[in-house]
Protein backbone atom coordinates (compact mmCIF):
# COMPACT_ATOMS: atom_id res chain seq x y z
CA UNK A 1 0.00 0.00 0.00
CA UNK A 2 1.42 3.43 -0.89
CA UNK A 3 2.57 5.45 2.09
CA UNK A 4 1.93 9.06 2.82
CA UNK A 5 4.24 11.52 4.48
CA UNK A 6 2.54 12.43 7.73
CA UNK A 7 2.10 16.12 8.42
CA UNK A 8 1.90 16.25 12.20
CA UNK A 9 1.43 19.62 13.95
CA UNK A 10 4.11 20.12 16.58
CA UNK A 11 1.66 21.14 19.27
CA UNK A 12 -1.99 20.43 19.99
CA UNK A 13 -4.31 22.30 22.28
CA UNK A 14 -5.99 20.75 25.28
CA UNK A 15 -9.11 20.27 23.19
CA UNK A 16 -7.16 18.27 20.65
CA UNK A 17 -7.38 20.90 17.92
CA UNK A 18 -4.16 22.01 16.26
CA UNK A 19 -3.11 25.64 16.62
CA UNK A 20 -0.88 27.32 14.07
CA UNK A 21 2.47 25.50 14.31
CA UNK A 22 5.25 27.42 15.98
CA UNK A 23 7.42 29.31 13.51
CA UNK A 24 4.91 28.40 10.80
CA UNK A 25 6.11 24.81 10.55
CA UNK A 26 4.75 21.30 10.60
CA UNK A 27 6.66 18.13 11.23
CA UNK A 28 6.89 16.04 8.07
CA UNK A 29 7.66 12.60 9.42
CA UNK A 30 8.15 9.89 6.82
CA UNK A 31 6.95 6.59 8.24
CA UNK A 32 9.06 3.61 7.20
CA UNK A 33 9.30 0.00 8.39
CA UNK A 34 13.09 0.04 8.63
CA UNK A 35 13.97 3.50 9.96
CA UNK A 36 12.45 5.63 12.70
CA UNK A 37 13.93 9.13 12.42
CA UNK A 38 13.11 10.15 8.86
CA UNK A 39 11.63 13.48 7.88
CA UNK A 40 11.41 15.88 4.96
CA UNK A 41 12.55 19.40 5.84
CA UNK A 42 10.34 20.80 3.07
CA UNK A 43 7.93 23.48 4.21
CA UNK A 44 10.28 25.23 6.63
CA UNK A 45 9.92 29.00 6.34
CA UNK A 46 12.76 31.25 5.22
CA UNK A 47 13.44 34.63 6.72
CA UNK A 48 12.36 36.44 3.55
CA UNK A 49 8.91 34.85 3.46
CA UNK A 50 9.73 31.88 1.24
CA UNK A 51 9.87 28.22 2.17
CA UNK A 52 11.98 25.11 1.65
CA UNK A 53 10.81 22.87 -1.18
CA UNK A 54 9.39 19.47 -0.35
CA UNK A 55 11.03 16.28 -1.62
CA UNK A 56 14.44 17.92 -1.95
CA UNK A 57 16.20 17.26 1.36
CA UNK A 58 15.30 14.33 3.62
CA UNK A 59 17.15 13.47 6.82
CA UNK A 60 17.30 9.95 8.22
CA UNK A 61 18.84 7.50 10.63
CA UNK A 62 20.55 4.28 9.52
CA UNK A 63 18.99 2.83 6.36
CA UNK A 64 20.23 -0.69 7.01
CA UNK A 65 16.80 -2.21 7.73
CA UNK A 66 14.73 -0.77 4.90
CA UNK A 67 12.00 -3.02 3.55
CA UNK A 68 11.11 -3.35 -0.11
CA UNK A 69 8.07 -1.17 0.56
CA UNK A 70 10.31 1.47 2.15
CA UNK A 71 12.59 1.47 -0.87
CA UNK A 72 9.68 1.81 -3.26
CA UNK A 73 8.28 4.70 -1.25
CA UNK A 74 11.60 6.53 -1.20
CA UNK A 75 12.31 6.03 -4.89
CA UNK A 76 8.90 6.20 -6.50
CA UNK A 77 6.90 8.10 -3.91
CA UNK A 78 9.42 10.73 -2.85
CA UNK A 79 11.70 10.82 -5.86
CA UNK A 80 14.94 10.00 -4.04
CA UNK A 81 17.89 9.91 -6.45
CA UNK A 82 20.86 10.39 -4.10
CA UNK A 83 21.97 9.08 -0.71
CA UNK A 84 24.59 10.93 1.34
CA UNK A 85 25.95 8.34 3.78
CA UNK A 86 27.88 10.10 6.56
CA UNK A 87 28.76 6.92 8.42
CA UNK A 88 32.41 6.25 9.15
CA UNK A 89 34.23 3.52 7.26
CA UNK A 90 34.29 1.34 10.37
CA UNK A 91 30.49 1.58 10.65
CA UNK A 92 30.04 0.57 7.06
CA UNK A 93 32.54 -2.26 7.44
CA UNK A 94 30.55 -3.68 10.36
CA UNK A 95 27.03 -2.93 9.14
CA UNK A 96 27.41 -3.38 5.39
CA UNK A 97 26.12 -1.23 2.58
CA UNK A 98 22.36 -1.50 3.05
CA UNK A 99 19.58 -2.64 0.69
CA UNK A 100 19.30 0.60 -1.31
CA UNK A 101 22.71 -0.14 -2.78
CA UNK A 102 21.04 -2.63 -5.14
CA UNK A 103 18.94 0.05 -6.83
CA UNK A 104 19.51 2.93 -9.22
CA UNK A 105 20.14 5.43 -6.46
CA UNK A 106 23.51 7.19 -6.37
CA UNK A 107 25.38 6.67 -3.08
CA UNK A 108 27.90 9.20 -1.79
CA UNK A 109 30.01 7.84 1.07
CA UNK A 110 31.33 10.84 2.97
CA UNK A 111 32.72 9.94 6.37
CA UNK A 112 33.22 12.88 8.71
CA UNK A 113 36.05 11.21 10.63
CA UNK A 114 39.54 12.62 9.98
CA UNK A 115 41.16 9.17 9.95
CA UNK A 116 39.00 8.15 6.99
CA UNK A 117 40.31 10.97 4.78
CA UNK A 118 42.02 9.64 1.69
CA UNK A 119 40.97 6.06 2.34
CA UNK A 120 38.96 3.92 0.01
CA UNK A 121 35.38 3.66 1.22
CA UNK A 122 35.78 0.02 2.22
CA UNK A 123 39.08 0.50 4.06
CA UNK A 124 39.28 0.87 7.81
CA UNK A 125 42.22 2.40 9.65
CA UNK A 126 44.00 0.04 12.02
CA UNK A 127 43.38 2.38 14.96
CA UNK A 128 39.81 3.29 13.94
CA UNK A 129 37.29 3.78 16.71
CA UNK A 130 33.57 4.37 16.43
CA UNK A 131 32.69 8.09 16.51
CA UNK A 132 30.99 7.86 19.92
CA UNK A 133 33.67 5.69 21.53
CA UNK A 134 35.19 7.02 24.80
CA UNK A 135 38.53 6.86 22.98
CA UNK A 136 37.35 9.19 20.22
CA UNK A 137 38.82 12.42 21.62
CA UNK A 138 38.83 14.85 18.70
CA UNK A 139 39.43 18.12 20.56
CA UNK A 140 41.78 20.42 18.68
CA UNK A 141 43.84 23.06 20.49
CA UNK A 142 42.81 25.89 18.16
CA UNK A 143 39.15 25.61 19.13
CA UNK A 144 37.71 28.19 21.46
CA UNK A 145 35.90 27.12 24.66
CA UNK A 146 32.56 27.85 22.97
CA UNK A 147 33.51 25.71 19.97
CA UNK A 148 34.62 22.85 22.24
CA UNK A 149 31.34 23.09 24.15
CA UNK A 150 29.30 22.20 21.06
CA UNK A 151 31.13 18.89 20.86
CA UNK A 152 31.96 17.22 17.57
CA UNK A 153 29.63 19.33 15.44
CA UNK A 154 32.09 22.15 14.91
CA UNK A 155 34.86 19.59 14.56
CA UNK A 156 33.29 18.15 11.44
CA UNK A 157 33.86 21.49 9.71
CA UNK A 158 37.52 21.61 10.76
CA UNK A 159 38.42 17.93 10.46
CA UNK A 160 36.51 16.93 7.30
CA UNK A 161 35.56 20.08 5.45
CA UNK A 162 35.94 18.18 2.19
CA UNK A 163 33.23 15.70 3.15
CA UNK A 164 30.82 18.34 4.50
CA UNK A 165 31.26 20.51 1.40
CA UNK A 166 30.74 17.53 -0.90
CA UNK A 167 27.58 16.52 0.98
CA UNK A 168 26.19 20.00 0.40
CA UNK A 169 27.24 19.84 -3.26
CA UNK A 170 25.18 16.67 -3.68
CA UNK A 171 22.14 18.44 -2.22
CA UNK A 172 22.72 21.33 -4.62
CA UNK A 173 23.07 19.22 -7.76
CA UNK A 174 20.96 16.08 -7.33
CA UNK A 175 18.20 15.52 -9.86
CA UNK A 176 15.66 14.52 -7.23
CA UNK A 177 15.48 14.24 -3.47
CA UNK A 178 18.64 13.68 -1.44
CA UNK A 179 18.58 11.60 1.75
CA UNK A 180 21.29 12.59 4.23
CA UNK A 181 21.83 10.00 6.95
CA UNK A 182 24.23 8.67 9.56
CA UNK A 183 23.46 6.26 12.42
CA UNK A 184 20.91 8.12 14.55
CA UNK A 185 20.14 10.89 12.05
CA UNK A 186 20.96 13.44 14.72
CA UNK A 187 24.53 14.72 15.00
CA UNK A 188 26.36 14.34 11.68
CA UNK A 189 23.12 14.52 9.73
CA UNK A 190 21.98 17.45 11.84
CA UNK A 191 25.14 19.43 11.10
CA UNK A 192 24.95 18.99 7.31
CA UNK A 193 21.20 19.67 7.17
CA UNK A 194 21.57 22.75 9.38
CA UNK A 195 24.20 24.22 7.09
CA UNK A 196 22.06 23.58 4.01
CA UNK A 197 19.09 25.29 5.63
CA UNK A 198 21.29 28.17 6.78
CA UNK A 199 22.44 28.81 3.22
CA UNK A 200 18.82 28.61 2.05
CA UNK A 201 17.82 31.41 4.42
CA UNK A 202 16.06 29.58 7.25
CA UNK A 203 16.35 31.39 10.59
CA UNK A 204 18.69 29.84 13.18
CA UNK A 205 15.90 29.32 15.72
CA UNK A 206 13.84 27.45 13.12
CA UNK A 207 16.82 25.27 12.18
CA UNK A 208 17.41 24.54 15.87
CA UNK A 209 13.77 23.62 16.44
CA UNK A 210 13.82 21.28 13.45
CA UNK A 211 17.04 19.68 14.73
CA UNK A 212 15.51 19.08 18.15
CA UNK A 213 12.54 17.20 16.66
CA UNK A 214 14.60 14.02 16.85
CA UNK A 215 13.78 14.08 20.57
CA UNK A 216 10.28 12.90 19.61
CA UNK A 217 11.78 9.68 18.25
CA UNK A 218 14.93 9.35 20.36
CA UNK A 219 13.70 6.41 22.43
CA UNK A 220 13.02 4.43 19.27
CA UNK A 221 16.36 5.52 17.76
CA UNK A 222 18.32 4.32 20.79
CA UNK A 223 16.39 1.06 20.97
CA UNK A 224 17.02 0.44 17.29
CA UNK A 225 20.74 1.17 17.48
CA UNK A 226 20.97 -1.11 20.50
CA UNK A 227 20.09 -4.02 18.21
CA UNK A 228 22.69 -3.21 15.54
CA UNK A 229 26.16 -4.81 15.68
CA UNK A 230 28.09 -1.55 15.24
CA UNK A 231 26.24 0.32 17.95
CA UNK A 232 24.94 -2.14 20.57
CA UNK A 233 27.97 -2.00 22.87
CA UNK A 234 28.11 1.80 22.78
CA UNK A 235 24.43 2.04 23.71
CA UNK A 236 24.95 -0.02 26.86
CA UNK A 237 25.54 2.03 29.94
CA UNK A 238 24.10 5.23 28.50
CA UNK A 239 20.92 6.95 29.57
CA UNK A 240 18.23 8.19 27.24
CA UNK A 241 18.84 11.76 28.40
CA UNK A 242 22.38 11.59 27.05
CA UNK A 243 21.03 11.15 23.53
CA UNK A 244 18.27 13.78 23.53
CA UNK A 245 19.14 16.67 21.18
CA UNK A 246 18.86 20.18 22.58
CA UNK A 247 17.90 23.10 20.35
CA UNK A 248 20.45 25.28 22.15
CA UNK A 249 23.26 23.09 20.81
CA UNK A 250 22.33 23.92 17.24
CA UNK A 251 21.89 27.61 18.03
CA UNK A 252 25.41 27.65 19.45
CA UNK A 253 26.80 25.83 16.43
CA UNK A 254 25.26 28.32 14.01
CA UNK A 255 26.49 31.19 16.19
CA UNK A 256 30.02 29.75 16.09
CA UNK A 257 29.87 29.40 12.29
CA UNK A 258 28.74 33.00 11.98
CA UNK A 259 31.43 34.19 14.38
CA UNK A 260 34.26 32.50 12.49
CA UNK A 261 33.08 32.51 8.85
CA UNK A 262 30.09 34.84 8.66
CA UNK A 263 27.66 31.94 8.23
CA UNK A 264 27.49 28.67 6.33
CA UNK A 265 27.81 30.43 2.97
CA UNK A 266 30.99 32.04 4.23
CA UNK A 267 32.32 28.64 5.29
CA UNK A 268 31.60 27.29 1.80
CA UNK A 269 33.60 30.15 0.30
CA UNK A 270 36.61 28.97 2.31
CA UNK A 271 36.13 25.58 0.61
CA UNK A 272 36.38 27.13 -2.84
CA UNK A 273 32.69 27.50 -3.62
CA UNK A 274 31.83 30.28 -6.03
CA UNK A 275 28.93 32.67 -5.54
CA UNK A 276 27.10 30.90 -8.35
CA UNK A 277 27.49 27.55 -6.57
CA UNK A 278 26.21 29.00 -3.31
CA UNK A 279 23.22 30.48 -5.11
CA UNK A 280 22.70 27.08 -6.73
CA UNK A 281 22.43 25.36 -3.34
CA UNK A 282 20.03 28.03 -2.15
CA UNK A 283 17.90 27.73 -5.29
CA UNK A 284 17.85 23.93 -5.15
CA UNK A 285 16.36 24.01 -1.66
CA UNK A 286 13.80 26.76 -2.03
CA UNK A 287 10.31 26.37 -3.43
CA UNK A 288 9.53 28.50 -6.46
Amino acid sequence: MPRETSLIPRETSASGSSPAPRLGQVTQWIELDGAVNVRDVGGLPTEDGGRIAEHRLIRADNLQDLSEADIDHLRAGLGVTDIVDLRANIERAIEGEGPLQRYDVTHHHLSLLPEDEGQDAVEVAEDAVLPWSPNADRTRPERSPDEIAIGPYFGYLLDRPDAVAEALRVVATSEGATVVHCAAGKDRTGTVVAMALDVAGVAPEVIAEEYALTSERIERVVERLGRRPAYAEAMQGTTLDQHVPQAETMVRLLDAIRERWGGSAGWLRTQGWSEDEIRGLRAALRAE
